[in-house]
C-alpha cells in the first residue's frame, strides 16, 4: 500500500470518526499556540472497535512496508493519546510495550518511562497528532535519557500547516513518520464539511501563520502569544 493510499484511508476514518471539528467563529489554539479553523480529534479513531481495528492495520501495513521486521524491540506509547494505539499496535506486531509520561510524576520510582526497561531497546515512539513537535522532543528526551535507542516518531496525523516540526525532529535525530497531513485530508472524501467550512480551511492553509496571527494564535515560527 502506498503512503498516498495510507494517508486517504486514515483521512477517511477520521471523517467517519467524525473527527473532523470546524468552528468559524471561535478558532481552536493548538499545541504551540498556533490558531487554527480545525481540530482534529484522532482519539476518536481509538474508541471503537472496528474503527480501532483499521487503523491498526493501515500503521502495521506501513510498519511492514518501510521497516525491517526487526527494526524494533518495543512501541512507547506518548501520554495518554498514543498509549491505547500502541497497546493494539504491539499486540499486533507481537512487540513490547512501554509508555512515556510527559513528565515524571515526582513520587514512588519517579520515572518517566513506564512499563518497564527501555535501556539498549530500540522503540519506535507513538503518537496521535503532532503540531509543532515540541511534546515529542521532551518524551524522546526521557527515553533516551532511560536508554532507549530512538530514531523514530509515528503520528497518525501531521499538523504539517505550520513550519519548524519535521526541523527541529531533524536536529534531535528523530525521523517523523505521519500517516496523514492536510493533502490527504482535503482529497478525502469530505462530504461532511460544509462548503464555508471548506472555504476557512483553504484561507487557513493558503499562509497558516498569518491566519493564526489574525485569529489571536502565534505569529511566528520564533515567538508565541
Amino acid at each position: 500500500m502506498t503512503a498516498e493510499e495510507v494517508g486517504r484511508r486514515v483521512s477517511e476514518l477520521l471523517f467517519r470518526a467524525r473527527a473532523i471539528h470546524c468552528n468559524l467563529s471561535q478558532p481552536y489554539i493548538l499545541a504551540g499556540g498556533w490558531a487554527s479553523p480545525v481540530y482534529i480529534d484522532v482519539r476518536l479513531l481509538f474508541g471503537e472497535h472496528e474503527v480501532r481495528n483499521q487503523l491498526v492495520t493501515l500503521v502495521s501495513d506501513y510498519l511492514i512496508a518501510h521497516f525491517s521486521a526487526d527494526a524494533f524491540d518495543a512501541v512507547v506509547g506518548a501520554e495518554t493519546a498514543g498509549i491505547p494505539l500502541s497497546v493494539s499496535l504491539a499486540d499486533r506486531n507481537s512487540l513490547d510495550f512501554r509508555y512515556v509520561r510527559k513528565r515524571s510524576l515526582g513520587i514512588g520510582r519517579d520515572a518517566q518511562v513506564e512499563g518497564g526497561s527501555v535501556d539498549g531497546l530500540r522503540v519506535l515512539l507513538v503518537d496521535d497528532i503532532t503540531t509543532d513537535a515540541s511534546s515529542k522532543l521532551n518524551f524522546a528526551r526521557g527515553l533516551r535519557a532511560a536508554g532507549a535507542q530512538l530514531e523514530h516518531v509515528l503520528s497518525v496525523f501531521f499538523h504539517d500547516a505550520f513550519p519548524g516540526a519535521r526541523d527541529r525532529l531533524a536536529e534531535a535525530g528523530l525521523k517523523l513518520h505521519a500517516l496523514a497531513g492536510w493533502n490527504d485530508l482535503l482529497r478525502a472524501d469530505s462530504s461532511t464539511l460544509h462548503a464555508q467550512e471548506r472555504a476557512e480551511i483553504e484561507r487557513f492553509l493558503a499562509d497558516p501563520v498569518v491566519w493564526s496571527a489574525r485569529h489571536g494564535g502565534r505569529v511566528s515560527a520564533s515567538s508565541r502569544r
